[in-house]
């Protein structure tokens, strides 16, 4: 049986963990609209808990601080108001001291929840928030990379990794029959409700590659001027090509010694055999197209999900990095990036969101977003799994997000 409160207590012990490196300066930066302080990060974790489980379960409680109710609700009109997402660089009040503060405060209040009993309710509210936290700590990662990334100075979040370039297996098929198919969520153990519910599905007869596409097959769709076909382009895409002057992944550098990638452990030179991170599903699907494939849907995805090989990194690892692709069928499903499907993020045949403010958690954004699946080397291990989905806008370039090739 599952220790909530040890659950909770490792939970927000990884996220003191995960800021511990960064510095007050670190913490307020607001890099672009899609990116979060890591102060902010921080807070709204807290506020979650505050909000949902000790506001319900403590009688006669005060929040801390009212305004707290605006600055740090991220999304939740059933609750309130809410700060602008894209201005969220400018509170520089709080302080980071007193956010601290404000986790001190919510653990302490969460410890006295615990002492007098969690009803089933209340526990599936808390584990929502443990879950929701740990998605926060993976956007905490990712955002203050990007924020890094505008310093000349590429600072590192951690010391340099000592590895040496190498080479990707050779691509390999495996193929997988017709027929008809369940996928989504069903069973024991934790889910959101976007996973199920569990469902038929037909699918024919496709191929998947043994492992993501690497940076060194993304070198030769650059090289052979895949950024300037508009052909092998969607619209939208090649507008956005044009618009912000795509001609590589996000973080890489071209110099004199050949291609350069920034990582939260600084600048380094490209590692061939690693997945390909931080493409938007425009240049997934761009390749996908220059290589005479193309993505699998999420259903195939997770029908081969079954069969994977070995995996990749999570953020357990503290490495914060991709890692090479392991030989093998089907290697890397989960961990190291997440893989664009080509799948929309659209509702399972009778879906219904939660009632109440959690509600909002899922059901409101499946519109004009796209499925990764699989996890990544920012993302926990325990939070992942076959039926999870995750989804950004098609062109989203800061999150760890690779592909694989189907055919």
């Amino acid at each position: 049986m599952l220790d909530l409160r040890a659950r909770y207590r490792d939970v927000r012990a990884f996220s003191r963990e995960l800021a511990a490196p960064l510095a007050p300066e670190d913490m307020v930066v607001q890099s672009m609209p899609d990116v979060s302080p890591t102060k902010w990060h921080l807070a709204h974790t807290s506020w979650f808990f505050e909000t949902f489980v000790v506001s319900e379960a403590l009688a006669g409680y005060e929040p801390l601080d009212p305004a707290y109710a605006v600055l740090f609700n991220s999304y939740y009109n059933t609750i309130g108001a809410q700060f602008p997402r894209p201005r969220r660089g400018l509170l520089s009040r709080p302080t980071v001291e007193q956010v601290m503060a404000y986790r001190a405060h919510v653990d302490a209040k969460m410890e006295e929840v615990f002492a007098a009993g969690v009803s089933d309710a209340l526990a599936s509210v808390i584990e929502v928030g443990c879950h929701h936290e740990e998605q926060h700590q993976e956007l905490l990662l990712t955002d203050i990379k990007h924020v890094f990334a505008q310093n000349p100075l590429h600072p590192r979040y951690q010391d340099a990794l000592d590895e040496r370039p190498g080479e990707s297996p050779p691509l390999a098929w495996t193929r997988f029959d017709e027929g008809v198919r369940e996928i989504g969520f069903e069973g024991a153990g934790f889910h959101f409700d976007n996973e199920g519910p569990r469902h038929r599905v037909f699918l024919e007869s496709f191929s998947l590659a043994s492992r993501p596409v690497s940076c060194g097959d993304y070198v030769a769709f650059i090289e052979d001027g895949g950024y300037g076909q508009h052909a092998l382009w969607h619209s939208e895409g090649w507008a956005a090509v044009q618009e912000h002057g795509w001609a590589a992944p996000a973080y890489w550098k071209k110099t004199q010694d050949g291609w350069h990638v920034f990582t939260l452990r600084g600048l380094r030179p490209l590692n061939p055999a690693e997945p390909v991170a931080h493409v938007s599903w425009f240049e997934a699907s761009a390749y996908a197209e220059w290589a005479g494939a193309r993505l699998p849907t999420e259903a195939e995805w997770e029908v081969a999900s079954a069969d994977a090989g070995a995996e990749g990194a999570f953020v357990d690892d503290r490495r914060f990095h991709p890692k090479p692709s392991a030989a093998g069928e089907l290697s890397g499903m989960f961990g190291d990036v997440w893989e664009w499907t080509a799948s929309p993020y659209v509702p399972y045949p009778g879906y219904r969101a939660l009632p109440g403010a959690l509600g909002e958690y899922n059901g409101k954004f499946m519109a004009n977003q796209y499925v990764l699946r699989g996890g990544a080397c920012t993302t926990r291990r325990a939070h992942t799994r076959p039926t999870y989905r995750n989804f950004f806008p098609s062109g989203a370039r800061w999150q760890l997000s690779g592909f694989r090739l189907a055919k």
